[in-house]
Formats: structure tokens, sequence, C-alpha cells
């Protein structure tokens, strides 16, 4: 796989927010407690701010194919910015919420704001050499890892500074500076990008339909309807759900929690390679739907398990397929549209992940009291198994464009 300089900025700009998000995720709760918010306050601002987010990501999608997804992205940069720093030099409890909500941050340190549906976009237009799939299982790969990276040094450095003497509340502060410093560097490399020559396609003359889409609108549609459906499963058993469920099942302590979470993180980053060989083999939507059944079917065996290495078993065997659905899902919601559409069909599928992910904090406090029983893995794994069947039976007649395009979707 080659690149051209504009996917090898995009790589690094991926990197660099990823890490920061990272980085963010192990703060922010702990320090908008800090600052006064009660736990149910804190579940209120981050589903605000998931929703803030996906209507964002919707409303510039529509627009990329007019002014180009760098300018987008260089634009919709300094929001990271103005969120670190209203939230670090907040005075007020309004000022607070407005840093949490408008600007540009992650309660999950995943993916957040109109970026990835920009990039993706883009993508495919950088690959010199080699199947489209490849350059979104290492786009993916140079998110997860760095992410990872960016919640152990977050760690790192506010233990350093606790072991130090330094007030908590203090050394978030600092932590939210240096995550406002990330968002100017990225603000730079967008806008470098956007000056190159390839930097700002795919650019339509055309006027574009509703939502940005033209003909692909009804497909596009009912692609983001079924994505939508997977990201609400995936709220009943997010890990921060999945470790409570674990200490009261098995009485498990943090320490053996964190490594089994470790494993499955390393498996899922493994995965996104692993996707891309077999979709060259198999094709996208095959990928697609035939790792990802019968990950959602060991996941429904998870909650049936006599102990804790049992249990654990079966999620880090989960892990090594549930993921390999992701680059193929980017690179095939690519293929189906024309380019020009690309960031508008991204966007749109995106945000509305983002929304259906917004139920997330919701669901896991009306999962909460259920934890210990087998029902969020039976309500998540049903509702996985009935979008992977959906997605196969709507799409698996329907031809791809570009390098796929000559043959059938499957």
């Amino acid at each position: 796989m080659r690149l051209s300089p504009e996917g090898r900025l995009i790589f690094l700009g991926r990197a660099l927010r990823s890490f920061a998000f990272g980085w963010l995720s192990v703060i922010l709760a702990l320090y908008l407690a800090g600052r006064g918010l009660s736990a149910a306050e804190i579940g209120v601002v981050f589903s605000a701010t998931l929703v803030e987010d996906a209507l964002l990501t919707m409303l510039l999608s529509t627009v990329a194919a007019r002014v180009g997804p760098a300018r987008v992205m260089a634009a919709t940069a300094p929001l990271m910015a103005l969120g670190g720093l209203l939230l670090a030099l907040a005075k007020s409890r309004r000022a607070l919420v407005a840093g949490a909500v408008l600007g540009t941050i992650s309660p999950n340190g995943q993916e957040a704001g109109p970026f990835a549906p920009m990039e993706q976009a883009l993508l495919p237009g950088t690959v010199r050499s080699g199947p489209i799939v490849w350059v979104f299982g290492w786009y993916n790969v140079f998110a997860f890892l760095p992410a990872a990276a960016g919640a152990g040094a977050a760690g790192g450095v506010f233990g350093w500074a606790r072991a130090g003497g330094v007030e908590p509340l203090r050394a978030q502060g600092w932590m939210l500076l240096a995550y406002a410093a990330a968002g100017v560097v990225l603000t730079l490399l967008y806008a470098a990008l956007a000056a190159r020559p390839g930097g700002s396609r795919p650019v339509s003359a055309a006027r574009p339909g509703a939502l940005g889409l033209g003909r692909s609108r009804p497909a596009v549609l009912q692609l983001a309807g079924l994505q939508g459906l997977d990201a609400l499963a995936g709220g009943f058993v997010m890990q921060s759900l999945l470790a409570y469920w674990f200490h009261l099942r098995f009485g498990t302590r943090p320490e053996a929690i964190g490594a089994l979470f470790f494993g499955t993180n390393l498996l899922s980053a493994a995965s996104f390679l692993g996707a891309a060989r077999t979709a060259e083999r198999f094709g996208l939507l095959n990928t697609m739907v035939f790792t990802h059944l019968p990950s959602n079917l060991l996941l429904l065996g998870v909650p049936f398990m006599p102990t804790f290495g049992t249990a654990g078993a079966l999620l880090l065997a989960r892990h090594l397929l549930s993921q390999m659905d992701v680059p193929t899902r980017q690179a095939y919601t690519m293929v189906l549209v024309a380019p020009e559409e690309r960031a508008a069909a991204s966007g749109v599928t995106a945000a509305v992940r983002a929304l259906a992910q917004a139920c997330a904090p919701a669901l896991a406090g009306l999962t909460m009291a259920v934890a210990a029983t087998a029902a969020p893995f039976l309500v998540a794994g049903t509702l996985k198994i009935a979008y992977d069947l959906g997605l196969y039976f709507r799409f698996r007649t329907v031809p791809l464009r570009g390098d796929e395009g000559s043959r059938p979707a499957a």
C-alpha cells in the first residue's frame, strides 16, 4: 500500500487526534465531578456532547462536497482547542458545560466530531497502489494504538503530578490545556492539507441534494439506519458496563479486568489488518457480515460461562472477530457511492451511529440493575445479529463503484 503526501497527512492527523481523545478520556469525568457535577449531570453532559457532535457532523457533511473535506476539518479543529480552554479556564458552571458540549471532545476516548467522515472521504483518492480496504485497515490501527497510548500517558502524567503533591483539579487543568494545544496543532495540519492540490477532493460543482446526497440517498439512508441499530446494540455492552458486570458476577478485581481489556484491545487492533486480507479474498460485505455474526454468537455465550476465566476467554475470542467490520464498513461506504458523495455518505452514517450511541449513558443506567444477569448480552447480541442479517439481505446484490465497481457488493 502506497499513499500520496495527502494520505500521510491524514494518517498523522488521525494519530494525533486519537492520542488527544485517549488522553482526555482518562480525566474528563473526574474533572467534571471535581468541579461539582453529579454523576447524573455528567451523563447528561456526555449525551448532549454526542448529540451535538452528530448534528454538527451531519451539517458539515452536506457542504463538504462544495468546499472540500480538508477545509471542513481545518475549520472544525479549533473547536478542540476551544473545548479544552473553556474546560480548563471556566469559572462558572455554565461555561464549564458549554466547553464540554460545544467544544469537540470525546467522552469515551473514541472518535468525535466530523473529522473521521471527512478523512474517509479523502482516503480513497490518496491510495497510489493496493486495494482501498488496506488503507482503512491501517487507518484504524493509527487510531486505536495512539488512543491507547494517550490514555496510558495521561494516567502516568496524572499519577506523577499527584505524587508530586499537585492538587488533582490543577493537574487536570494543565492536561486540558495540553488537549487544547493539540487542537491548535491539528488546525495547522489540516490547513496544510487543504492547501495541497489533492487535499480538498472530492469537490463537486453540482448542486447537492438533501443531506448532500444524490442518487445514492436511499441506499445510504438504509445503510445508516442499519449501522445505527448496531451502534445502539453496542450501548448495552460498553467497556465500563462490562467491567461492572464482571465485578458483580465473579467478584473480579480491577487488575484482572484491566488485563482482560488490554487483551481485547490488542486483538481488536490486530483484527483491522486481518479484515483487509479477508476482504481481498471474500469481498467487503461478506467480510463485514460473516465475521460479525460469529462474534455476536460468542457475545451471547459470555454470561453463561461458569468462571471469569472462561467468560474472559470467550470475550477475547469475540474481539478477534468483532472489529473486522470496521475498516470494511468504511471502505464499503466509500465504494457504494460516487466520489462527490463520499463526504456526505460518511457523514450521515457517522452521525446516525453517534446519535444511537448518545443513548448509551441512559441505556447503561437501565441495564446496570440487571448487569449480573444475561440481559445486556442477550439484547446486544440479538440486535447485532439483526443488523448483520439486515445488512446482508439488503445489500448483497448492490453493485459497487471504483476499484470494486465491477464486482457485486458481497
